[in-house]
This record gives C-alpha cells, structure tokens and sequence, in this order.
C-alpha cells in the first residue's frame, strides 16, 4: 500500500502490531488481531471482576488492537475497489458478448428471410412470365 494513500500507524503515533510491507497476508493478520482482541477482552472481563482498578491498560491494549484492525481493514480498501471493478468489467464484456451473439444470430435469421423472400418473387416473376 502506498503511503501517499494511506499513512501509516507510526506516522499517527501508533505502534503496528503486524507485519510491515507490500506483501501483508490481510487473512492471516486479520485472523490473528481478532484471537489477540478476544483474549484481550476476556483478560478484560476478568480484571474488571478480580482488580478493577487495573483495567486501564487492557483497555488501551484493546484501543490498540482496534486501531491496527481499522488500519489494516482500510489498506484492503484499493484491492477489494479493484476487484469489484474487474467483476464489474467481466460483466459487461460477458453481457456484450451475448448481445453480439444476438445480433449475429438475427442477422442471419434476417438473411435467411431475404433469401426466402428473394426466391418467392423468383419463383412469382417466373410464373407470371409462363402466363
């Protein structure tokens, strides 16, 4: 992901909790930073019933986690924009296709009548002529 587009954690004063780079597995880190937020919130649950004097940091370990799932959730933004339009295209090309087809096979639906056509005055100048 570019960082004109979308700046980074760091450059908003967050720590990134996943891997840095082009070649991110989103599935992976996303899965992982969902289990990291689930036992965040557990640990949570228990501070608050066990020292609920001590839950300010889990909580800002949760603030955190939801800070990298947003961040990587918006740098998925470009690729799934892209793949809709690629769908979207394929779409249309698949669509146009058919119309072509359409067209060709009323094109030859039209010849087959001109020629029928064609022969049935043949056949009538033809008679009229013998008469």
């Amino acid at each position: 992901m570019t960082d004109d587009i979308l700046p980074s954690l760091e450059d908003q004063g967050v720590h990134q909790l996943y891997p840095k780079g082009p070649n991110i597995d989103f599935k992976k880190e996303l899965r992982s930073l969902n289990r990291e937020l689930q036992l965040h919130i557990l640990e949570l649950a228990d501070i608050l019933v066990e020292r609920p004097s001590q839950y300010a940091r889990r909580l800002e370990d949760i603030s955190l986690i939801f800070k990298n799932l947003h961040h990587l959730l918006n740098s998925l933004r470009p690729h799934q924009a892209r793949a809709t339009l690629i769908h979207i295209l394929e779409l249309q090309i698949q669509r146009r296709k058919q119309v072509v087809e359409d067209i060709k096979r009323r094109r030859e639906e039209a010849r087959r009548l001109l020629k029928e056509s064609i022969g049935t005055l043949e056949d009538t100048d033809a008679s009229f002529v013998l008469k």
